[in-house]
Formats: C-alpha cells, sequence, structure tokens
C-alpha cells in the first residue's frame, strides 16, 4: 500500500509555516518561501535589520499601530535571493499571510506571478492590483 503524498502546494505551505518560527516580532509571525519548478530559490521571515536587536530583545518599535523594526517575510526573502544572485523572475511565492501593499509590490516588481498565501491579512488592495498586473493571488485557507 502506498501512502498518500501531500501537494506540492501543502508542502511549500508548510515549510513557510516552519520558516515563519524564526520570526522575531511577537505582533506576528510570517514566513515566505519563494519557488520555481518545484525548487526553493529562496525564504524569508519578519525580523529586524541585521546585526540590530530584535522585537523579542529590545521589544516593537511601533508608528501609526504597526511596528517598524522589522522587514517582512516576502521582503526578507526578496532580499536573500538577491543577495546570493539567485533570480527570481517567473517564480511563485508561498506566504503564511497575504502581503501588505508595500510588499506586494516588490513582489510584483521582482517578477513573482503567484502568490500564495495562507491567511488573508488586512490590505484589500492588493486583490485589485493583483488582477491589474496579472499576479495570481490563491488562498490556500483550510
Amino acid at each position: 500500500m502506498s501512502k498518500q503524498r501531500i501537494s506540492w502546494k501543502n508542502y511549500f505551505m508548510n515549510i513557510a509555516r516552519e520558516v515563519a518560527t524564526r520570526s522575531t516580532c511577537d505582533r506576528k509571525h510570517v514566513g515566505a518561501v519563494i519557488v520555481r519548478d518545484k525548487t526553493i530559490l529562496s525564504t524569508g521571515y519578519n525580523g529586524s535589520i541585521k546585526g540590530l536587536p530584535h522585537c523579542d530583545d529590545a521589544g516593537c518599535e511601533m508608528v501609526d499601530g504597526h511596528c517598524v523594526r522589522t522587514s517582512h517575510a516576502e521582503a526578507n526573502a526578496i532580499v536573500q535571493a538577491a543577495k546570493n544572485g539567485v533570480g527570481i523572475n517567473q517564480s511563485e511565492i508561498y506566504v503564511t499571510a497575504s502581503p501588505c501593499y508595500d510588499c506586494f509590490k516588490l513582489i510584483a516588481n521582482a517578477g513573482i506571478k503567484i502568490i500564495y498565501y495562507k491567511e488573508f491579512y488586512r490590505d484589500q488592495r492588493i486583490i485589485e492590483r493583483s488582477k491589474e498586473v496579472g499576479i495570481q493571488l490563491v488562498s490556500l485557507k483550510d
């Protein structure tokens, strides 16, 4: 009897959830995984600037109800790919929470074509903008 394997979408979302466990801001733990052709290209989680204190250590830095001490998971995954010379054009991103508008703009400009997310988080603008720029926005909510 062969064992039933999980789908690729669930596999990558499970990895994004695991990446989120590295997040250093207790306000929201978010993980992101950038994939092309079933290969992981980059990962990211929300955390502070490299070398500076994290929210877990120094507390959140709040501006207009948002913690600005951290960079978001999607931005960190894109930066990690750039830092390591990994092209992410025509890729997909799996995120545990849908991107904020600023991260959506980074995703669009990076050439990522599909955004899979587990939880919809706040920003309705990404729904209309994704249609306008031809990015698929896919909920993987249970």
